[in-house]
């Protein structure tokens, strides 16, 4: 193999992928990261002013990944001088029941509220005998100031378009960057690029004028898919339901679905009766595996982190360690 451009190379500057490469950085070691959109693009999954952040989850394993990941977005905070987290609490509604023990387990507190209470403390209407599970360390995450953040302890190569990984002796070559290793962070791209068995969609989200921040709500009662609502800058408040979107070539410009906007703003007119009507939708792709399963492997020099299902971005500190840790065996 050529003498390598880099130690590590890193294909997609997702929050994934940068988590990643500032992991490598921060244990002394040489990394570039490919990035065939410019920095913040919304082609892809990282972009937008906010995700949710929770500790509130079904299972066990998913609240003790949460409980790793949110000192860390407190390191990053810390360390960029820049406010990445609003914490304003999360608030299950419907069948919070599994949310409630596994919580208990890992031994993080929480209240249970009634109809009134909800109301009264958030303005969210609740039906008589409605009651919700709120759990006050969640919140959001400033998903672009995350990314910036990330960005500025890293290498970005932007409008570097990778079209192959491979290995190559005791390397790897990606594009024309030549690595002894490769991290690849690729979302929605990662089926083609390196064989993830996935499938992405195209999600839609919507906005809605509302002035006030409100904790992030996670509602069963909207159907097999369950709504979503989150605090968002300028006084906003981002929605959709989740897992709607409809396959998708991540070549091809999305457009966001009307039907499902429809839906959405119906649901939060329901429950967010301050709400204005809805006011703008984008796109975000999701990169869906079964059970909602994170990949995180190692395939001979390549390691592959991909298909978050739509509820990664909390847990990116965490999965840029374990990434890293992956590459690291190799170098």
């Amino acid at each position: 193999m050529a003498p390598v451009d880099t130690e590590v190379v890193v294909v997609g500057a997702g929050v994934m992928g940068l988590a990643t490469a500032r992991e490598l950085r921060q244990a002394g070691r040489d990394v570039v990261v490919c990035e065939q959109f410019a920095l913040g693009h919304d082609r892809g999954s990282s972009h937008g002013a906010s995700r949710i952040v929770r500790l509130s989850y079904p299972e066990d394993r998913w609240v003790r990944l949460a409980q790793e990941s949110l000192p860390l977005w407190r390191e990053l905070e810390a360390e960029s001088g820049r406010p990445l987290l609003d914490l304003h609490g999360t608030l299950d509604l419907g069948d919070w029941a599994p949310n409630r023990d596994a919580l208990t387990s890992c031994g993080v507190p929480f209240e249970v509220l009634d109809a009134g209470q909800i109301e009264h403390r958030f303005g969210i209407r609740a039906d008589p005998g409605d009651r919700g599970l709120f759990q006050a360390e969640g919140g959001i995450v400033h998903a672009d100031a995350a990314l910036a953040a990330l960005a500025d302890t890293v290498e970005v190569r932007e409008h570097v378009r990778v079209r192959s990984v491979d290995e190559d002796g005791d390397g790897v070559v990606a594009g024309d960057v030549r690595a002894r290793v490769a991290v690849v962070t690729a979302g929605a791209w990662a089926p083609a690029l390196v064989g993830v068995d996935a499938t992405p969609t195209a999600e839609t989200v919507s906005y809605f004028d509302l002035g006030r921040p409100v904790p992030s709500v996670i509602d069963t009662t909207t159907g097999a898919h369950s709504g979503y609502a989150l605090a968002a800058p300028g006084g906003l408040l981002k929605a959709g339901i989740h897992q709607t979107g409809r396959p998708a070539d991540p070549k091809a410009v999305a457009v966001p679905d009307r039907e499902l906007a429809a839906r959405t703003a119906a649901w939060i007119e329901r429950r967010f009766p301050e709400a204005g009507p809805l006011a703008r939708t984008e796109t975000c792709l999701y990169t869906i595996r079964e059970h909602d399963e994170f990949l995180l492997e190692r395939r001979g020099r390549i390691v592959v982190g991909s298909a978050c299902s739509g509820h990664g971005f909390k847990f990116a500190p965490v999965v840029g360690k374990r990434l890293a840790a992956l590459a690291l065996e190799l170098l």
